[in-house]
């Protein structure tokens, strides 16, 4: 499989400097594409896209709105998606000085490549600022603009700063969150979501707080709601689990429990047991499983799956199964050594194995 920084390549430089090229005619195509691919080899995805970023300012007007409206018509003519994030990156580390023309290009460039990190810049420099800015965006007609302002305001957004100021005061981010916790597009939702969860991970009680005041009858902001609160779920949380009406103290046993003891890398752990209700009355259940697998160190490191979720009636047994693969990926690479599986009723631990993980 290719690395994923060749999408910043010859062909893609030949592209986008085809593109500059119909649109501002003083273009040096030739001088950049050399001085792109010259230090390319030794440069990660990100380096390639910051290079990139810098070597437009070097060919573009100097004066910065010039060189932003260029890259407004460059944009719609070259490939969306993670490359088209050179164009709010050219935007966060080109124009801090220009507050107006900065965020207006980034609302634009978002439908091409997401500005959900160059908008932390501008965060970080004028909280309060640019979050205003972000809670029309909230209500913007566009799912990518509604989208950047819940993702682009996430306190622990995955690869990139965290934001103090929402770690610490997460309620300067609520009413963004209020105006999209019934949206109709699924790519806001899960940004929704995954605002909640970090929020969580610091001041679960303002998130439990807030979502009180939703109505948690509509589909959407339950949605939302469930998978925002995912890793309160995982760690047992029973304020959280109250929420959904899940059973707070679960009466439940595992019996003819089985799983492979022994697997080589590239196999598929199976487990099968009965989930079998010691209570009179009915039980709402959410059943995991957790793998604490071995990294390089030799360390354990735990990863929670879904597996089911149940109404478990009175002394009622349910079957249940699960297959995980073994399979070396280039987000996730598997080593040899004794793992551990646990079975996880409403965050409670109620079996637990090892098994063997040998090499290839």
């Amino acid at each position: 499989m290719e690395p994923l920084k060749e999408m910043f390549g010859k062909s893609y430089y030949n592209r986008l400097s085809g593109a500059v090229s119909q649109v501002y005619t003083r273009f040096q195509k030739d001088e950049f594409i050399k001085q792109a691919l010259e230090p390319l080899a030794t440069l990660s995805l990100n380096e390639r896209m910051r290079h990139t970023s810098k070597l437009l300012r070097q060919h573009l007007p100097d004066e910065y709105k010039k060189a932003v409206n260029i890259l407004k018509k460059v944009a719609p003519l070259v490939d969306r998606g993670y490359t088209a994030l050179v164009f709010p990156d050219f935007v966060s580390q080109f124009g801090i000085h220009d507050f107006t023309t900065s965020l207006d290009a980034l609302h634009f460039f978002t439908s091409f490549g997401s500005s959900e990190f160059a908008i932390r810049t501008f965060l970080k420099m004028d909280f309060d600022r640019t979050i205003n800015v972000m809670q029309d965006w909230s209500l913007d007609k566009n799912e990518h603009v509604r989208r950047l302002a819940s993702e682009g305001s996430r306190p622990r957004l995955p690869w990139s700063f965290k934001l103090d100021e929402v770690i610490k005061y997460p309620e300067k981010t609520g009413r963004i969150l209020e105006n999209l916790k019934e949206d109709e597009s699924l790519y806001v939702r899960k940004s929704v979501a995954n605002h909640l969860n970090d929020i969580t991970k610091d001041s679960p009680t303002y998130v439990l707080e807030l979502i009180q005041g939703w109505n948690q009858q509509h589909i959407h902001t339950q949605w939302i709601i469930k998978r925002g609160c995912r890793s309160l779920f995982k760690i047992g949380d029973k304020q959280s689990l109250k929420v959904f009406n899940y059973t707070a103290d679960v009466s439940v046993a595992v019996k003819k429990f089985s799983a492979t003891s022994t697997l080589k890398i590239g196999d598929t752990l199976k487990f099968e047991f009965d989930l079998v209700s010691q209570s009179k009355n009915a039980q709402k259940l959410m059943v995991d499983f957790k793998i604490h697998y071995v990294k390089k160190s030799g360390q354990l490191s735990a990863k929670v799956f879904k597996l089911k979720e149940i109404e478990l009636k009175a002394g009622e047994t349910v079957a249940l199964s699960k297959t995980q693969r073994f399979q070396d990926f280039t987000t996730r690479k598997h080593f040899a050594g004794k793992h551990k599986l646990e079975i996880v009723v409403n965050g409670e631990v109620v079996k637990k194995c090892t098994f063997e993980v040998l090499k290839k």
